[in-house]
């Protein structure tokens, strides 16, 4: 009953004397303490463990990370006989995270222990001690709720005796330094609580003080010009997905990466081939071609003789040069999306030279296209080759540059 009245007494005289303090001790404060303990009591006491006990503390935060702390103990024992205890302490803590809600602490002391049974006579001794606990800010008030686990030894019986104390009750903080509520920016919370201080005037921020990101691009979205952007999508500084090739599709939707710069394309980023004959129209020489029709690379129809631009060979020789291999790569595409066409691969030459000569230069040479076609996965059973030597010029052998354009390799479709 004593107990309970000197526990009832401070915490009366604790709120009284604390009407403008705030929760946590910050460093430079004073502060008031009341907790009730339940007491595990050393075993050789021969009493009962229970919640029959209280403690009182008067501390001082002298540093941003340390307390030192007087307190006072009192419990009564029921045994035979019954006992009552009081205990004189001095403890420091060391304290983390003062500044946040959640403060836990370690702490030691050392202090005076007196043991009183009734109707005998009293024993006392030193007392040391050490533990752990917390501080938890109760609704942003004034109020902190303080939890504690001691580990007491004291030497007031024949022998230390040790008891474990766990207790649970108020802390307020006193005196002229007591902080106020800061909240530097305005953004509503505190500075203790605050991950992101400075932040800009109306923002809205979420329970840590930062901006909201409600589509979680990393883009706050008070400067996100793209909400609702689905997740894992990359974004840019405004917030808005990405698009690497400039084409106004972005890259999450965009299927055909990379288009050049100015090509007109559809929603999913794809150039236009207006006439589907699978070359887009910025390429397409032969735009409006008949649907079905099979094609060459500028998208014109493949019908009659397709003479192979760009097609050379070695002098008098029946060897490709390196620059008509990308020629003839390009044909091998061409050719593989039209499985069913078969062609003549013909030779051609101007009239320098025997027209025997030039006749088997020109089936060489038409072989040769041949080889390398087929070479590329053309199938053979489409394919015939044919030499026509001098005889089908298409400009004047008595010029340079009318010999050049006679001496080249065809393919002509052959029509069913």
């Amino acid at each position: 009953m004593k107990v309970s009245i000197c526990v009832l007494a401070a915490v009366m005289v604790t709120f009284a004397a604390a009407e403008d303090a705030f929760a946590d001790a910050s460093e430079g404060q004073s502060y008031f303490s009341v907790m009730g303990s339940y007491i595990d009591d050393d075993d050789d006491r021969n009493i009962e463990d229970g919640i029959d006990g209280g403690q009182f503390s008067f501390g001082y935060a002298f540093h941003k990370d340390w307390n030192v702390e007087a307190m006072v103990s009192a419990s009564r024992g029921d045994g035979s006989p019954n006992v009552n205890y009081m205990g004189l302490g001095i403890d420091l803590q060391r304290e983390f995270r003062r500044d946040e809600r959640f403060s836990p602490y370690l702490h030691a002391g050392v202090g005076y222990f007196d043991a009183d049974p009734v109707g005998q006579p009293a024993d006392d001794g030193a007392m040391y001690s050490y533990g752990l606990g917390f501080y938890l800010d109760l609704f942003s008030s004034n109020v902190a709720l303080r939890g504690e686990w001691r580990n007491r030894t004291d030497g007031a019986a024949s022998s230390n005796l040790t008891d474990n104390l766990f207790s649970l009750g108020l802390q307020l903080p006193f005196g002229a330094g007591t902080p106020k509520w800061v909240d530097s920016d305005g953004d509503g919370v505190s500075d203790g609580m605050d991950r992101c201080p400075n932040t800009a005037a109306g923002a809205q921020v979420d329970s840590y003080g930062c901006e909201l990101d409600s589509d979680g691009d990393g883009v706050v979205d008070r400067l996100d010009q793209c909400p609702n952007t689905p997740k894992g999508v990359r974004v840019d500084s405004r917030g808005c997905g990405l698009d690497s090739d400039g084409d106004g599709v972005t890259d999450d939707r965009d299927n055909c990466p990379n288009t050049p710069a100015g090509a007109r394309v559809d929603e999913n980023g794809c150039e236009l081939d207006g006439d589907g004959d699978g070359v887009v129209d910025r390429l397409d020489e032969c735009p409006n071609t008949p649907a079905g029709d099979p094609v060459d690379n500028r998208g014109c129809t493949l019908r009659g003789e397709y003479v192979l631009q760009g097609t050379e060979f070695e002098t008098n020789s029946d060897r490709l040069t390196p620059e008509s291999v990308r020629v003839l790569d390009e044909v091998v595409a061409t050719l593989k999306k039209y499985p069913e066409l078969e062609f003549e691969v013909g030779g051609h030459t101007d009239d320098t030279g025997s027209a025997e000569y030039n006749l088997g230069l020109s089936s060489r040479r038409a072989q040769t296209v041949h080889d390398y076609l087929a070479s590329k996965g053309i199938a053979v059973s489409r394919m015939t080759v044919k030499g026509y030597g001098e005889s089908s010029p298409i400009e004047t052998n008595a010029t340079d540059e009318g010999r050049a354009a006679n001496r080249r390799v065809s393919l002509r479709v052959v029509e069913e």
